[in-house]
Parts: C-alpha cells; sequence; structure tokens
C-alpha cells in the first residue's frame, strides 16, 4: 500500500515525518490535518499542486515545508500563519511572487531556487533567525536592502541571477560564512577571464572509456574512466560531465571555470584537462582519480544544524592530524584567494580525506571570482571564507583526542586562530595567507 493510500485509510496517526514526493496530487490531501498533532515535517514534493489550503496553519506542529518541482506561481500566503514552520523549499518551481504574508515568524531556511523571482518583500528582514537563503537561478536584480537586520544571516545564494553589483549591506553582516554569487552580470568578465588564465589539455571524448559511476551530485555525474592518451598510454582518471541547469549553487558552467582556475594543488583534486567533441555537446572534465581509501570528512547540514556539518558520532582524530588537515586546506584557500576566487562552500563534507591527515578540497559548485578591479571588496570576501575555515577549525578541535602536554602550545593557537577568523569585526580577520603560514610552522 502507497503512503497516500496509507494516509487516506487512516493508518498513519501519529508520524512526524510524512513523505508525499511524486504522489501525482494535484490539490493538498485534506487528510494530512488528522496529524495535525504529530506532523513536523512534510515534503510534497514533485507533484501537480499550484496551492496550499488557507487552513494551513492547523498543522500547529509543522517545522519543515518541501513542495519543490511543483507547479506554483506565489509562495502561498498560508505559510505565514504558520506558527512552528522554519525551514519552506519551494525549489524549481514557477514563482515570480513571493508576499509578504508568506514568511513564517519563525523562518530559518528559505530555498527558492530556480524560479523567476524579481523582487523579494522588504518584510524577509523582519525574520531575525533567518540563518540561510538560496536564491539562485531567478531574476533578482537586488536584495530589500530592510535585509541588512538579519544579523544570523550565514549562507546565501544569490548566483545566477541579474545583479550588477554585490549589495554592500550583505558584505557586512558579522556571521555571513558562505556567500556564492558567480554567474551574475557584474561576474562574468572574471569568470571569461579565468577560464583563459590556465593552459588546460584538451581531451577528445573519444579518448575516454567510461567505467562505474562514482558519484553524482546537483551540477553533474562523475565516472571513473580509462583515458588512452596519443602516445599509447593509458591512464585511470574521473570524469565530470555536468547537467547543464542551473543548481542551488549557481551554473555548472561557473564551476567548470573556478575548478581550472584553481590550477594544481596538492590539497585541490587535479584536473587534467577539458572534454570536447562530446556527441551530445556536454561539457566535462577529466580529473586525477582520487585513491580510494580517501571519504568525505562529514556529512551535509541536517535540519537541526542547519548551517553546521554533521559528524559521525565516532569521528575522532588526534591533534597532530587535525593540524594538518587544517594547514592543507589553508594552503588550498590561500591558493584560491591568490588566483582570484572564492570557494564559497568551505565545508568539512566537501573534503575528503584518508584518516590520516591527507586531505583534499572539492565541489566547487558555489566558487566565484574575485572582482580584481575592486580590491576592498576582494578582501572583505577572502575574510567572510575566513569566517567559513574558523566554523571548520572549532569541529576540527571538538573531535580531537585528548592533548598531549607538549601539544598545548600548538592547541592554544590553533583555537586562538579559530576565534580570530570568527571575530564579528570582519576586517580584523586574518587572510588565508597568514593562516596558511601559521599553520605551515
Amino acid at each position: 500500500m502507497s503512503v497516500i493510500d496509507q494516509l487516506r485509510a487512516g493508518q498513519l496517526a501519529g508520524v512526524r515525518r510524512l513523505d508525499l514526493r511524486g504522489c501525482g496530487l494535484t490539490e493538498f490531501p485534506r487528510e494530512v490535518f488528522d496529524l495535525a498533532d504529530s506532523l513536523e515535517v512534510l515534503d510534497l514534493s514533485g507533484n501537480a499542486m499550484d496551492a496550499l489550503p488557507d487552513d494551513l496553519h492547523r498543522l500547529a506542529q509543522l517545522r519543515v515545508l518541501f513542495c519543490s518541482d511543483n507547479p506554483f506561481t506565489e509562495m502561498p500566503a498560508a505559510l505565514g500563519q504558520c506558527p512552528r514552520l522554519e525551514m519552506v523549499a519551494f525549489k524549481a518551481n514557477r514563482i515570480r511572487t513571493v508576499p509578504a504574508e508568506s514568511l513564517p515568524p519563525r523562518l530559518r531556511w528559505l530555498i527558492l531556487t530556480n524560479n523567476r523571482i524579481e523582487s523579494l518583500p522588504a518584510e524577509l528582514g523582519n525574520r531575525p533567525r533567518l540563518q540561510k537563503l538560496m536564491l539562485a537561478g531567478n531574476r533578482l536584480r537586488a536584495l530589500p536592502p530592510e535585509m541588512a537586520a538579519c544579523q544570523a544571516l550565514e549562507l546565501v545564494r544569490i548566483s545566477a541571477n541579474e545583479f550588477d553589483a554585490l549589495p554592500a549591506w550583505l558584505l557586512s553582516l558579522p556571521r555571513l560564512s558562505w556567500l556564492a554569487f558567480s554567474g551574475n552580470p557584474f561576474d562574468e568578465g572574471p569568470e571569461v577571464a579565468a577560464m583563459n588564465a590556465v593552459p588546460t589539455e584538451s581531451v577528445p571524448w573519444r579518448q575516454l572509456s567510461l567505467r562505474h559511476k562514482l558519484g553524482e551530485g546537483a551540477s553533474g555525474v562523475i565516472h571513473q574512466a580509462d583515458w588512452q592518451r596519443a602516445d599509447g598510454s593509458t591512464q585511470a582518471v574521473a570524469v565530470k560531465l555536468f547537467k547543464g541547469e542551473v543548481t542551488s549553487d549557481g551554473w555548472p558552467h561557473s564551476e567548470m571555470a573556478a575548478c581550472i582556475a584553481a590550477d594544481r594543488h596538492p590539497n585541490l583534486i587535479e584536473v587534467l584537462g577539458r572534454i570536447h567533441d562530446h556527441p551530445a555537446g556536454t561539457p566535462g572534465l577529466v580529473l586525477k582519480l582520487v585513491d580510494p581509501s580517501f571519504c568525505n570528512l562529514a556529512g551535509p547540514p541536517s535540519f537541526e544544524s542547519c548551517t553546521r556539518d554533521v559528524y559521525a558520532e565516532d569521528a575522532r582524530w588526534s591533534f597532530a592530524t587535525a593540524w594538518r588537515m587544517a594547514g592543507g586546506i589553508a594552503s588550498a584557500v590561500a591558493q584560491l584567494h591568490a588566483h582570484g576566487t572564492v570557494h564559497a562552500d568551505l565545508y568539512a563534507h566537501n573534503m575528503l580525506w584518508n584518516g590520516e591527515g591527507d586531505v583534499m578540497l572539492g565541489d566547487f559548485g558555489a566558487a566565484c571570482f574575485l572582482p580584481r578591479d575592486d580590491e576592498a571588496t576582494s578582501r572583505t570576501l577572502e575574510r567572510i571564507e575566513a569566517r567559513a575555515f574558523g566554523c571548520l577549525l572549532e569541529e576540527l578541535l571538538a573531535h580531537c583526542d585528548p592533548v598531549a602536554d607538549g601539544e598545548r602550545a600548538r592547541h592554544a593557537l590553533l583555537a586562538q586562530l579559530q576565534s580570530r577568523c570568527m571575530s564579528a569585526d570582519i576586517a580584523a580577520r586574518p587572510a588565508f595567507a597568514e593562516i596558511a603560514s601559521l599553520l605551515s610552522a
């Protein structure tokens, strides 16, 4: 029996989570209200709905609502009456309008990626708990200046919109750590220049033989492959084929440009070449194959953690390992900044490690290009990324084994660095050149 049939038969009493994805719904099932005393998470994604009932607030315990991949053209006003609603997702709809009345009072996480939104209501600035705002792939030219009051904002995605400049107030938010803005008019020039700055081998598609799939993300699919070079040699590689549509982070072509611009570094996954002559015209990169001993350092944020990664319960390492990982990542990011890019998604879940302190930074989906004609803005963007590094240091230290006497001085130094990176005074945060130098000692 399907979930929708169970719901209609009254067999789901007391559930806290209800998944109605892809059930072919054209309207809200009234039977959901029978779960009002318990339901906290409701997923209506992948249906054919374009409205929610005016009495949605009857779901008094509802905290999370997913309505992605539906044909909504307006964010429903009924959302604003839901007393406990914190996370709202309307990704890949047809939304043009976001009424002020649609904003829940406890809003913490808002996903409106890949819609047709041209403006947002000033009332968004009256949501002091807002931490995460995902707006990539819309038609925005500006954000309401009233949002300067959103002092809790930590992650903002405004890539693939129509901004002519970054809002000045946005760069002054004290907790902002992850800001993606690629694919806007003001960022097009630096992206094109970066693509041409680093020589990249052109790899004919016919030289690649795809093997098994290694993974799939929002922007593309990665396969292991054999690269049969012109000299007759064969090399095992990874091949990433980009999907083409806008993701939560921005355009895949921006990610490709950032990967190429990063250049070689021992703590970055090396780009070996750019694919050409794909039969479907699909863009792609040939990457160095990462040793299978490497795995993700952490998992992505949960609803509860919102902006912070989730680590395995048994995640532990020595202080020496933490220091080594921190140093490797700092060195890689220092090179990115020197090459005119910010990673913009500096998270442990985008890092691979082998259990011994060797670590590699990946996933350039949110990476952006620094405005080299604006030194002050570039410097601020670099120090926004320093706060993300401070969050990483905090997590690395939290999972350390007890520190030996001989390591206490370096432990204190790393804790002090973490505090500096997370300073509310953005200008007081260290640049990554300084961070990398300190950790290389």
